[in-house]
């Protein structure tokens, strides 16, 4: 298990390299066309809104739990190299940039949902600390093209180059992340699985405190740099270096947290340790607001505690899901939490830069608050049910 687990890992974190590649070079790409970030933010917007397509055609095909998903897995991660190698050529603001954005979400989709399919195949009792190594990982990925453009240089075409050879090679390293014990295949499409989102309380509700987390997470992802640079613009002599060193600090310290909160989730409860993760975001984004135009030492700390709890909750939801639902139906539903979440977060990623021109960063941050805040009410009411605990 620990070879296959791990190999995955790896795999996750190179492939999911793709999804802020556009987000990283932003600065480079307005600087070099002359354009704002507020111009370009159309590029994350649709890696989300391809995500989602991505996600709800992967539950409406049931292709995770009919097919091989190590074969999902890598023909998605090419897809989504090519296209997003795209950008070095088309110009950022026309439609083509959005399509080959648009694909690499598409693509990616048969990455995440697919790669905790496979993941949850391989234990139930530990199931927690499996999928918090997984979404680690794929946090560690969306930090990875933050790092590329501290170490390589002012050039932001290396980012796109690199993060797409990356995803070449996760292609190819699935195929040695064997199925586990727990692996089980649908004999046929069963379109009526979906509907267990809403008539089953407990999964009702664990995609109720995934959409909570999805508010804030990857508008806080998406524009963590861009914050951190703005509020520290008038006193570091390099705002985009030190913006890109918190958001790398930021998402892959978040990252690392998915790990220890897994193995605290599979002990005391993981709609326990989802919805503590979602107090303390919750608290620190509001500090973050409070805080913003501050010392830099201190609003980077602040990102970076929010960063840090951020994610931490994200492995569980589809842990509660995959534990309340059929095994054989487990990758369809997790495709569609996934999908719904991707879309609410589409639209907080488009609208905060646009809120933050409208009432100031403060206002901004204090509104992603919201999310978390009501889906650790979701999970305190699933909490309260005393969810069913894995066996084995």
């Amino acid at each position: 298990m620990a070879r296959a687990v791990t190999l995955l890992v790896v795999a996750v974190v190179l492939a999911l390299s793709l999804w802020f590649s556009a987000a990283a070079v932003m600065p480079g790409l307005a600087a070099e066309h002359g354009t704002t970030l507020a111009a370009l933010a159309g590029l994350t917007t649709a890696t989300q809104l391809g995500f989602v397509a991505g996600a709800l055609s992967l539950a409406a095909t049931g292709l995770p739990d009919r097919r091989d998903p190590r074969v999902v897995f890598a023909a998605s991660a090419v897809v989504a190299a090519g296209a997003n190698a795209g950008l070095l050529v088309l110009h950022p603001e026309g439609w083509a940039a959005l399509a080959s954005r648009f694909i690499v979400g598409a693509g990616l989709a048969g990455v995440y949902p697919v790669g905790l399919k496979i993941a949850v195949g391989w234990s139930e009792a530990r199931r927690g600390l499996i999928t918090g190594f997984l979404v680690g990982a794929v946090t560690l990925g969306s930090g990875l093209p933050h790092l590329v453009v501290l170490t390589g240089g002012p050039d932001w075409r290396a980012t796109i180059v690199a993060t797409s050879a990356l995803a070449l090679l996760a292609a190819a390293l699935v195929f040695g992340v064997g199925l586990g014990p727990f692996h089980r295949r649908a004999a046929r499409l069963r379109l009526g699985v979906l509907g267990l989102a809403w008539s089953d309380r407990r999964i009702r509700l664990a995609f109720a405190g995934y959409f909570g987390h999805m508010w804030e997470l990857y508008a806080f992802w998406a524009w963590v740099a861009a914050i951190a640079a703005a509020s520290s613009g008038a006193v570091v002599a390099n705002p985009r270096a030190f913006g890109a060193a918190v958001a790398f600090a930021a998402i892959t310290l978040g990252g690392l947290a998915c790990v220890p909160a897994g193995w605290f989730a599979d002990r005391i409860g993981r709609a326990r340790i989802a919805g503590g993760a979602m107090v303390i975001s919750a608290a620190a984004g509001l500090a973050s607001a409070i805080g913003f135009g501050g010392a830099p030492v201190i609003v980077a700390a602040l990102l970076v505690v929010w960063g840090s709890s951020i994610v931490a909750d994200s492995a569980q939801f589809s842990s509660l899901v995959a534990d309340n639902a059929p095994a054989e139906s487990a990758g369809s539903l997790m495709a569609l939490q996934t999908a719904l979440g991707f879309a609410l977060s589409a639209l907080t990623v488009q609208l905060l830069p646009w809120f933050a021109g409208l009432a100031g960063w403060p206002f901004a941050l204090a509104a992603l608050a919201i999310g978390p805040i009501l889906g650790a009410a979701a999970m305190g009411r699933l909490d309260a049910m005393g969810v069913r605990r894995p066996a084995g």
